[in-house]
C-alpha cells in the first residue's frame, strides 16, 4: 500500500523476492517561483526519505522535480549521462546535488533519442519544451533500465507529456 510521506512525496516498496524489495517515491516538488525555504524543505524531506531506504533496496525516484539539469554533464558525471536537455536551474543542482549525495543517476539522460522523447513540458508562454519530469534510480542498477522516454500523442486534459521507462530489475 503506497505511504504517503508529504503531501509531495508517496513512497511504496514492494517485494521482489524472498529477501529483495524495491522502493518506489513518487514525488511533485516545489516550482522555481516557489521561495527558497520550501525548496530546500521539500529536497531536505527527500533526502531524509532516501537515507531511510536499505541501500539493498531497488530504487525508482520518479515525478515531477519542476527543475531543469541541462546538457552538460561535465559537472556531474556520475549523476547523468550526456543526453540532457537545454541548461540547468537552480532547482536542477537541488537535484543533482541530492543525486551525488545518494549515487542516483538520472536515467532520461542514458538514452540517445530525438529531444521529443526527452521533453515532458512545454512553458505556456514561450512554448519551449523543457526536461523537468525524470525517472531516476541509484547509479549501481543503472544496467536494469533499458530506456526511459517521454510519450507524446494521446491528448490528456494535463500539461505534461507521460514519462515512461523500462526497467527489467536483476535480483542478486
Amino acid at each position: 500500500m503506497p505511504r504517503p510521506v508529504s503531501d509531495r512525496i508517496i513512497m511504496i516498496r514492494l517485494p521482489l523476492s524472498k529477501d529483495n524489495f524495491a522502493t518506489i517515491i513518487s514525488v511533485y516538488a516545489a516550482t522555481i517561483t516557489n521561495p527558497d525555504e520550501i525548496k530546500d524543505a521539500f529536497y531536505n524531506q527527500l533526502a531524509s526519505v532516501l537515507s531511510d531506504i536499505p541501500r539493498t533496496d531497488k530504487l525508482l525516484l520518479i515525478g515531477d522535480f519542476n527543475a531543469r539539469i541541462g546538457r552538460d554533464n561535465d559537472k556531474w558525471p556520475l549523476v547523468m549521462s550526456k543526453y540532457g536537455i537545454g541548461k540547468c536551474n537552480s532547482i536542477g543542482e537541488l537535484l543533482l546535488a541530492l543525486c551525488s549525495e545518494f549515487e542516483l543517476i538520472v536515467t532520461n539522460t542514458m538514452f540517445k533519442q530525438k529531444d521529443e522523447r526527452k521533453t515532458t513540458w512545454m512553458h505556456p508562454r514561450s512554448r519551449h519544451w523543457h526536461m523537468i519530469d525524470f525517472i531516476i534510480t541509484s547509479c549501481r542498477d543503472k544496467m536494469d533500465v533499458h530506456s526511459t522516454r517521454a510519450m507524446r500523442g494521446g491528448n490528456c486534459c494535463i500539461d505534461h507529456q507521460m514519462l515512461r521507462t523500462k526497467v527489467a530489475f536483476r535480483i542478486r
